[in-house]
């Protein structure tokens, strides 16, 4: 079931997706070789408490997780790309970190992630997450009234095989607003022209994510990491976007 949002609820999200847009920087500039998964845990939680915000991860509860969720970020790394489970582990020079949030402010959620290199980047990194930067913006460009759902999904997927990346369909995009996951699923390829006519007042959760060298993925044994299947570097970059009678809003931008 859609729940079209009004100008006021999107206005609302876009409160929370500013405090999470801040959060993400705030971990980036912490996120430096000898740095604890733990670490960037707890000042996440901090600041989710001092600003009175609700994490949407903790007690997360879905059918592939193993037990609930009690983290209120997930914090991924190299070969791990979704769902990583924040653990007792030492960044090191040259990582690749995903770092993926959501929370509620007044009750309206906002989700976004995003990679980055720790310390010395490697070149065939950067243009990984690159290429979700990419795929994620001509995802934004593709939601406009009137156009597909096929369509976000068929930009997104575009610029994966520009790039030589397979595409895994198993996890993409959502919709939400007073929960975390609403529908519509947004697969991250797909056919032009197809499924959901995008109206004002949708709001959708974008995040391409790609592993360098396969679409298959394996979990780890706390049942929530999820990594490529053959340990290939992954990257992801997730917006929350409203549709509107122009082109998309994007949520979860720092507070200009």
């Amino acid at each position: 079931m859609l729940e079209l949002k009004t100008p006021g609820e999107v206005a609302s999200m876009r409160v929370t997706g500013a405090f999470i847009a801040d959060l993400l920087i705030d971990l980036s500039n912490r996120a430096e070789p000898g740095v604890n998964l733990l670490d960037l845990e707890e000042r996440a939680r901090d600041l989710i408490t001092e600003r009175g915000a609700v994490s949407c991860y903790w007690d997360y509860s879905p059918s592939f997780g193993r037990g609930p969720f009690r983290n209120v970020i997930c914090l991924s790394v190299n070969d791990a790309v979704l769902h990583g489970l924040p653990h007792d582990y030492t960044l090191r020079d040259g990582d690749l970190l995903s770092m993926d949030i959501a929370v509620s402010i007044g009750g309206w959620v906002a989700d976004s992630a995003r990679s980055i290199v720790v310390g010395t980047p490697r070149a065939e990194d950067l243009r990984l997450i690159d290429a979700t930067r990419h795929a994620l913006d001509a995802g934004i460009a593709a939601a406009l009234p009137g156009n597909r759902l096929g369509d976000i999904s068929a930009a997104i997927g575009a610029v994966a095989a520009e790039y030589g990346y397979p595409v895994n369909t198993e996890f993409g995009g959502h919709g939400l607003g007073r929960t975390m996951h609403e529908d519509p699923h947004v697969s991250n390829t797909g056919r032009a022209g197809r499924g959901l006519v995008l109206r004002p007042g949708l709001t959708l959760a974008l995040e391409p994510w790609f592993a360098a060298g396969t679409d298959k993925i394996v979990y780890d044994p706390d049942g929530w990491t999820i990594r490529s299947a053959d340990g290939s570097r992954t990257a992801h970059s997730e917006h929350t976007i409203a549709v509107t009678d122009d082109v998309a809003q994007v949520l979860t931008l720092p507070a200009a």
